[in-house]
């Protein structure tokens, strides 16, 4: 799990002082979602057992076994920033020693503060760390050797090694992952990075094209080849020459075409639609899909031999939901790029919208969030977006964050002498999501349907339905009362 899950930056506590670590939780508690461990092993385990990724980390120095020496705590940094080398960290050490300020601040620390420190000052402290580590961000997209393949986690730093790994490769490779989720860059960036750089790249979408058409579309045809064939024509595979050929979607490759993609995977030998000449080609093959092609081949619509030539080298691209820390990479990106492009300035999330922002799952990925920073800078330039605005832009509504004080409660299921009522339950867990999207909306009707993915004479009608049959919802005042 990274921090970045959270509403509020990630923060871990290191300290061995128990009394210490719930007073700093409790100060810092408002504004940052905090992790404590009371030794180095606690903290390394942390992070690499949960893979927690915190944004920021308050470190002692004085750690056990040795708490009235500084090694563990010296030793603790170099670790943290092996594991999360995005995390910034504030040394809060009783150990007022240049020396070691020196050394800590030598292995990575960005400040190193003596106890004791009031909250003012260690919130202005942690505030100036997170500017830094922004900042950072923005530097690295735009150092990054390409720009295009944008992340910091894991998964990403995975999918810019493979390419690395076979950009020069000659072999066939898959692409595979959800729509939006960026294969198409990932395509030309083998391009760019291979030997194939220079030389034409051309893209084709295997589900944009008539069935009928898509032979004649990759591999050209004669004259007079079909009704409405007055000239010959090129195919793709004509066109691109001696460079890179992406097909996109193959999963949607009819059945009678893919024996002529195999055939010229084998041997680099096709016809043009009503030619019997063969022709070469020595164009390089990238494929993509978001079809799982192994289904498709045990359902009989994909050759099992042309799956496995198309994947001797595979490429999975990760869906954004699964990389959560880099929400606001991306974020930055696009915003910093969007900005240069149309010369605007930047906006900037309010706290309740910064929380909805990665809350949200972004169900279209890299693509729909690209979309959204356009949309937002184009709207609020120079402006604070509130949750509100924010909420206008997602494809999907984003259910409240729930807290323990102010939670609507999940009803239970309704019983009677013969067991659940299915009927009722449904009604009471739908009366239990309109509530909370009301709480959300402040009582706007309309907004609360956009939360709920519905229209507002949809809402209306199921509320109305609800009270019919005993399970009213109360007026908008009355549920603040009730929940705050």
């Amino acid at each position: 799990m990274t921090a970045d899950d959270n509403a509020h930056p990630g923060l871990l506590i290191v300290d061995d002082d128990a009394l210490i670590q719930e007073t700093l939780a409790f100060v810092l508690g408002e504004h940052f979602s905090i992790r404590q461990a009371a030794s180095r092993e606690e903290a390394t385990a942390l992070l690499r057992d949960t893979h927690y990724e915190p944004q920021l980390a308050l470190v002692d120095l004085g750690l056990p076994p040795y708490p009235h020496r500084a090694d563990e705590g010296l030793l603790l940094i170099r670790e943290i920033l092996a594991i999360a080398p995005l995390c910034k960290i504030v040394v809060l050490s009783g150990q007022d020693e240049e020396a070691h300020a020196r050394h800590a601040r030598t292995l990575g620390a960005l400040e190193f503060v003596t106890k004791p420190v009031s909250p003012a000052s260690l919130h202005s402290i942690l505030a100036h760390a997170l500017h830094v580590r922004q900042q950072e961000l923005i530097e690295r997209a735009d150092t990054w050797p390409d720009h295009r393949i944008v992340g910091l986690s894991p998964a990403m730093q995975a999918v810019r090694e493979r390419i690395g790994q076979y950009a020069r490769s000659r072999f066939p490779i898959l692409i595979e992952g959800q729509s939006g989720t960026g294969k198409e860059i990932a395509a030309r960036a083998l391009h760019a990075h291979g030997d194939t750089a220079g030389k034409p790249f051309l893209a084709l979408n295997c589900s944009a094209i008539s069935p009928g058409l898509i032979e004649a579309t990759l591999f050209g045809h004669v004259r007079g080849a079909y009704t409405g064939a007055v000239t010959a024509q090129n195919g793709y595979f004509q066109d691109a020459g001696e460079g890179c050929l992406f097909l996109d979607e193959i999963g949607e490759l009819p059945l009678d075409v893919q024996p002529k993609l195999l055939r010229v995977l084998e041997s680099g030998e096709y016809q043009r639609v009503g030619e019997t000449q063969p022709r070469f080609s020595k164009a390089r093959i990238l494929a993509a899909t978001n079809r799982d092609l192994l289904v498709e081949v045990r359902a009989g619509r994909f050759r099992v031999d042309l799956y496995h030539r198309l994947s001797v080298l595979r490429i999975l691209m990760p869906p954004l939901r699964d990389m959560a820390s880099d929400r606001d990479v991306l974020l930055l990106h696009f915003l910093h790029e969007f900005s240069v492009q149309m010369a605007l300035p930047t906006f900037r999330f309010d706290d309740d919208a910064l929380a909805m922002w990665h809350r949200y799952t972004f169900p279209g990925n890299v693509r729909e969030l690209r979309n959204i920073v356009a949309r937002l800078l184009s709207r609020f330039a120079g402006q604070t977006v509130s949750a509100e605005d924010l909420a206008l832009e997602l494809e999907e509504p984003v259910m409240p964050e729930t807290k323990a004080e102010t939670a609507v409660p999940v009803p239970l299921p309704a019983m009677d002498h013969r067991g659940i009522s299915l009927d009722a339950t449904l009604r009471q867990v739908e009366r239990h999501y309109i509530m909370a999207a009301l709480l959300q909306a402040q009582g706007n009707l309309s907004h609360a349907a956009r939360l709920l993915g519905l229209n507002r004479s949809t809402l209306y009608n199921r509320i109305d339905t609800l009270a019919r049959n005993g399970e009213a919802i109360p007026d908008f005042m009355t549920l603040a009362r009730e929940h705050s």
